[in-house]
Formats: structure tokens, sequence, C-alpha cells
């Protein structure tokens, strides 16, 4: 049986599972520990391998993928929103190749999303460009035009106002306010509705830890594009970092 191990960073927790790759699902319990506060590389680091021994894969040879909250590029982290600024030009992908002393396959988390959307979820088989969100700590994007990534798209960090429009519009806008269901997809209208005039995509996915009720509030907005809630949901990030390391 094909498996590889995926680890979902997030900035609220770090998630991990043994991933079935023909059927991509897990093999395994889905292990959970909190994002140590401040999020800073050394105890990011701590932390997935405690993850790691939890799940009983600290020493596996299964290829590994590790999904993180930022962009990648070349195994570098260009940016960090909600996670210490040490990630900024950092130089990730080794610093976790050293430090957990085996190779890994390094990407954005949302990017990791999409994929296993794409190949094992809402967008299987989908035509033309899937653009998947995940609205959680932030908000992240990716791409995939007939399957196939496009990847660092960061539709989080729209400008409104002078700020990312994450901070207007992610589920921790709705909890740190306290909106009701309509008041924050009032903002979800705004956001989707200048995404899909500036990219015109054939099929949004939404993710992450809100697609857990897409009931309350995906019938309230109004797009010409289809959008669906994302089958693997919070698992999204574990099953395609593992799928893109078996690549």
């Amino acid at each position: 049986m094909a498996q590889a191990i995926g680890v979902d960073i997030g900035g609220t927790g770090i998630k991990a599972g043994i991933v079935n790759l023909a059927h991509g699902t897990l093999d395994s319990d889905r292990v959970r520990v909190n994002t140590p506060v401040g999020a800073r590389p050394a105890d990011v680091l701590d932390t997935v391998r405690e993850v790691l021994e939890t799940l009983g894969v600290a020493d596996s040879t299964l290829p590994l993928g590790v999904a993180f909250p930022a962009i990648v590029k070349r195994g570098k982290t260009l940016s960090a929103a909600n996670i210490a600024k040490d990630w900024v030009d950092f130089e990730a992908e080794k610093f976790f190749e050293d430090g957990l002393g085996r190779h890994i396959t390094f990407v954005n988390d949302a990017d990791a999303a999409g994929v296993a959307e794409s190949r094992h979820g809402a967008a299987r088989d989908a035509i033309g460009l899937t653009i998947m969100t995940t609205l959680g700590t932030g908000i992240g994007s990716a791409f995939l035009h007939d399957g196939v990534l496009v990847p660092n798209t960061e539709l989080g960090h729209l400008h409104r106002d002078g700020e990312s429009i994450e901070r207007w519009t992610a589920y921790s806008a709705m909890e740190r306010e306290n909106l009701s269901w309509e008041a924050w997809s009032a903002r979800l209208q705004e956001f989707y509705s200048h995404v899909e005039f500036l990219f015109s995509p054939d099929l949004f996915v939404v993710g992450g830890g809100v697609s857990k009720h897409p009931e309350k509030f995906l019938p309230l907005l109004d797009l010409k594009t289809p959008i669906v809630a994302a089958v693997h949901r919070n698992a999204s990030g574990i099953i395609g970092a593992a799928s893109l390391a078996a690549d």
C-alpha cells in the first residue's frame, strides 16, 4: 500500500497523519498539537518532532511532506503571516531537513490543500481554473488549472482599507468580532466577488476550519462561479503535503 506522511503547520495547530496515496485518505489518526506561542523556528521544529513521535513515524522511511503558512520558493519561506517574523527569507526546508535528519518536501499550506482537493476531493476532474481558499486564522489560496498547481498565490493579502483583507474576512475575524454568520458572509461576498472579477475562475473550493459548517455560509453567497466546501476539510493540508512528497 502506497503511503506518505503529511504534516500541516498552521497558525494555531500543527497536524499530521499517514496518508493512503491511492485514496487520498488517512490511514492513521490525525494527530494535533497547538502551535507554540510565537511560532519561532526552533519551537515549531520541536513540535513537529513531537507530532511525528506521537504518530509513531519519527524514524519512518515513508516520504514526508510539510505544509507551511508562508510563501515557499525553492525551500525558502518568503513571508510570515500569523507566525514569527524569523521565517522571512529563511531556509526553512533545509532547517527542517537538518533538524529531522531526513529529506522532506516543503510547500505552502494552501497549495497543499488545493492539491488534495484536486486529486482526491471537490476539484477532482475539474476543468479550467479552480481557486481553493482556506478560511482559518488567515486566508490561504491555491490556483489549479486543469489540475496543475500554480504555486504561491496570496489572495488573503489583497488590500482592503490599507491592510490585508484576511484581517477583516478570515474565519478568525468572525470569532474575534463575534459576528453572525450573515454579517461574516457579507464580508466573504465582497472578497469572493472581487476575486471572481479578477480571475474568472470555473470553481471555488472552500477549506480551512470553517469548512465543517458549509451550510451556514455558502448558501448566503451570490456568485456566478460554483462554490463548494472542501471534501477533506481540515485534513486537506496533510493529504496534499503527503501527495506532493510522494511525487
